[in-house]
């Protein structure tokens, strides 16, 4: 399979907290040949981080509860139940992004940090790629309402012992794919991260 794409024309649409782009191109197909000339928006440039935060000692994870704007209509209303996280700057460290989300957004600091993986969050609609980590933190420390209001952001901090945790994946409370493949990596983890970070 020869993978082939021809980018004909590109078009801003919109500019704002999002930015849009129309694309006109064409690409391979698997048959063989070119497909027609489509046309399709993208959402650009929304690469971001998170870390689930971790407590091995207390067996507790650090989340945070904030308003989304994209869950009006679901669930709890607009707010979810999230690790923290944030938009990365071009040439912007992931893992030092994380870090500072979760002073700022938490309240924790990050002793240690675990790769978990990168993802496309919406591949049919948005250049959104997420790099996902979980972090070391010290659970007592947590707690409070964070987040700098110059971004908009009010955040408070939830603290689940890994039951807890299970139980509000089952039921739906954590609803984001951030929270869901993040929470799941950690209860597939649990063990080893004790046995790593209990020294």
């Amino acid at each position: 399979m020869r993978y082939a794409l021809e980018i004909l024309a590109r078009e801003r649409c919109f500019s704002g907290f999002l930015r849009l782009a129309r694309y006109r191109l064409r690409h391979s197909l698997f048959a063989g040949g070119w497909s027609p000339i489509i046309a399709r928006e993208r959402l650009e440039y929304l690469n971001s981080a998170a870390a689930i935060l971790y407590d091995a000692g207390r067996d507790q994870l650090v989340m945070i509860e904030q308003f989304r704007i994209g869950a009006l209509e679901h669930g709890h209303g607009a707010w979810t139940l999230e690790p923290v996280g944030g938009i990365l700057k071009p040439g912007e460290d992931a893992r030092e992004l994380v870090r500072r989300e979760a002073m700022e957004e938490a309240g924790c600091r990050i002793s240690d940090l675990e790769p978990i993986g990168a993802y496309h969050v919406s591949p049919g609609t948005a250049a959104d790629r997420v790099r996902l980590f979980c972090g070391r933190v010290d659970a007592a420390s947590a707690g409070g309402i964070h987040g700098l209001s110059e971004e908009g952001e009010d955040t408070r901090v939830i603290v689940l012992d890994t039951e807890q945790a299970k139980r509000e994946l089952y039921s739906g409370r954590i609803d984001t794919s951030i929270a869901i493949i993040a929470t799941q990596w950690l209860l597939m983890n649990r063990d080893r991260l004790q046995a790593k970070w209990n020294h």
